[in-house]
C-alpha cells in the first residue's frame, strides 16, 4: 500500500478498518496512545465479566465451581487450549494453558533433552530473551553438565538479527535440542520456523520455539511445520492480563513420552480422584501440566480469546501489518534527521508486530513519551519498542505517536530527563 502522511488520511484508514469495533472493547485510557501491547495487553470488558463470572462462581459455588460453574474449573484449562489451538496451528489435544513462559520452558526442556553420547548439547541463539537462557542453563546443571560447554548460542552478525543459514551451521551432531524464540523481542524478526524444524529434523535434533512474541499477532503451523513443542505467554498481544497463565503445544507424535516434571493435574482426567500414588499421565498435551489451574488467571483469557476467534488471526495479521508499515513510511517521513534507525525487519514475512526504533537517547525519549501521553517500551540499551495493536490500535494513534516524537526532538523534551531506564522498563 502507498500511505499518505497527513492525519487526514490516516482517519480515512480508520474509517475503513474491519476491526475498528473491536476498539471499543476495551479499556483505553483517556488522554493516552498505548503503544506497550507487546509487553502486556490491554484489559477488555470481554475478559473483564468472564473474570467476575469465575468470581461469581466462586461466591456461589465454593468448592461446586470445579465442576459446576459458568466455565467449569476442573476443564477450564482444556476449554482455553481449544481457542488457543487455531492461534498457533496446532490441533486442539496439542495445546494446553497451564503454567508460565518460564516454567513451560522448564517442562519440556526437561521432557525432551536427553543428552547422552556426543548428543549433549543445546543449542540457542545470543538475543533471546534472558529468562530463557537461564531455564536452559538450569536444565544443563541439573544433568551434572556445565552451560559454558553445553550451551552453545548462534551469534548476530549484526546485533539485530538471525541469519538462518548461521543457525542451521550450528546443527552439529553433538546438539541434542533446539530453542529458539520465534520472534525476536527486540528486533521484532520472524524467524522461518518451517525451515529450521525441517533442518533440525533432517539432523535428527528436536526442535522448540517460544512465542511469546508472536502468538496472537502472526499465524503459525506449528502441528504442520512438524514443531517438536513450544511454549509461549497469554498476556502480551493475546490480553489475558497481567501473569496470565502461558500455554505450550507438544506435537502428538510425542504423545506418551512422559512428562519431564510431573504434578496431579498432569494426570487423565478420569484417574486424577483416585489418589493413586502411581500416576496415569494424560494421553495428550495435558499430560505437561504440573498444578492445580491458576483460575483466576485463567479466567479473563475466557472472554480474551473469544475476541480473536470471532476476529480471525489472519485479519490481526493483515492489520498488524499495515500499521507498522504506515509507521515505518510516516518515521521515514517525519523523523529524517533526528538520529532515528528503524532496526526492524521492513519485509512483510520477516517483521513480526512492534517496530524497533533506535536512538541513542532512547530512554530519555521513552519518558518523553509517556509524559505526552503515550506508552511505549525501552530495551536496553537504545531500543524504543511501539506496538501498534490491531484490536485497539487505529492508524491515527500511529500518526500522532511518529508526529509527537517529531515535536519531542524538534523542541528537544527529552533533554529534560536522564538517559537511563525506569526499573521496569
Amino acid at each position: 500500500m502507498t500511505y499518505e502522511y497527513t492525519r487526514a488520511y490516516a482517519n480515512e484508514l480508520d474509517l475503513v478498518d474491519p476491526l475498528a469495533d473491536y476498539r471499543e472493547e476495551f479499556y483505553l485510557r483517556p488522554g493516552t496512545i498505548y503503544m506497550d501491547g507487546n509487553s502486556l495487553g490491554l484489559l477488555s470488558k470481554r475478559a473483564e465479566q468472564s473474570l467476575l463470572e469465575s468470581l461469581a462462581d466462586w461466591r456461589e459455588l465454593g468448592i461446586d465451581g470445579w465442576m459446576q460453574g459458568r466455565h467449569p474449573w476442573f476443564t477450564l484449562s482444556e476449554e482455553l487450549a481449544a481457542l488457543n489451538a487455531p492461534l498457533v496451528g496446532g490441533r486442539p489435544e496439542e495445546v494446553m494453558v497451564t503454567g508460565s513462559t518460564t516454567v513451560n520452558l522448564h517442562q519440556l526442556v526437561s521432557t525432551f533433552y536427553h543428552p547422552h553420547g556426543k548428543r549433549t548439547k543445546i543449542l540457542a541463539d545470543s538475543l533471546t530473551f534472558p529468562s530463557d537462557i537461564y531455564g536452559l542453563q538450569s536444565q544443563i546443571r541439573l544433568r551434572g553438565l556445565d552451560p559454558a560447554e553445553h550451551l552453545v548460542q548462534v551469534e548476530s552478525r549484526d546485533g539485530r538479527f538471525l541469519d538462518e543459514e548461521d543457525i542451521i551451521e550450528a546443527m552439529t551432531p553433538d546438539v541434542a535440542l533446539i530453542v529458539l524464540p520465534t520472534v525476536l523481542y527486540r528486533s521484532g524478526q520472524i524467524l522461518d520456523m518451517e525451515r529450521l524444524t525441517a533442518e533440525a529434523h533432517a539432523r535428527g535434533i528436536l526442535i522448540g520455539f517460544d512465542g511469546c512474541h508472536s502468538v496472537g499477532a502472526i499465524p503459525h503451523e506449528f502441528h504442520d511445520w512438524g514443531v517438536d513443542f513450544a511454549y509461549w505467554c497469554n498476556y502480551k498481544h493475546l490480553n489475558g492480563g497481567p501473569g496470565s497463565v502461558g500455554g505450550l503445544f507438544v506435537h502428538e507424535r510425542h504423545f506418551g513420552t512422559y512428562p519431564g516434571l510431573s504434578g496431579w493435574f498432569g494426570s487423565r482426567k478420569d484417574k486424577q480422584f483416585d489418589m493413586d500414588h502411581s500416576m496415569t499421565p494424560a494421553e495428550d498435551a495435558g499430560a505437561y501440566q504440573i498444578g492445580t489451574p491458576h483460575v483466576l488467571s485463567l479466567a479473563p483469557q475466557i472472554g480474551a480469546l473469544k475476541m480473536f476467534k470471532e476476529a480471525g488471526i489472519d485479519r490481526v495479521r493483515a492489520k498488524s501489518l499495515q500499521l507498522t508499515q504506515y509507521m515505518m513510511d510516516l518515521i521515514d517521513e517525519e523523523l529524517e534527521g533526528f538520529g532515528f534507525v528503524i532496526g526492524n525487519p521492513r519485509e512483510d514475512d520477516k517483521r513480526g508486530a512492534h517496530i524497533s526504533l533506535e536512538h541513542p537517547e532512547a530512554a530519555r525519549i521513552c519518558k518523553a513519551l509517556k509524559e505526552n501521553g503515550v506508552i511505549p517500551d525501552f530495551r536496553a540499551p537504545n531500543i524504543i519498542r511501539l506496538a501498534p495493536v490491531a484490536l485497539y490500535n487505529t492508524y491515527a494513534d500511529v500518526y500522532d505517536v511518529v508526529s509527537l516524537l517529531g515535536t519531542i526532538m524538534l523542541e528537544e523534551q527529552y533533554k529534560r530527563f536522564s538517559n537511563e531506564r525506569e526499573t521496569v522498563a
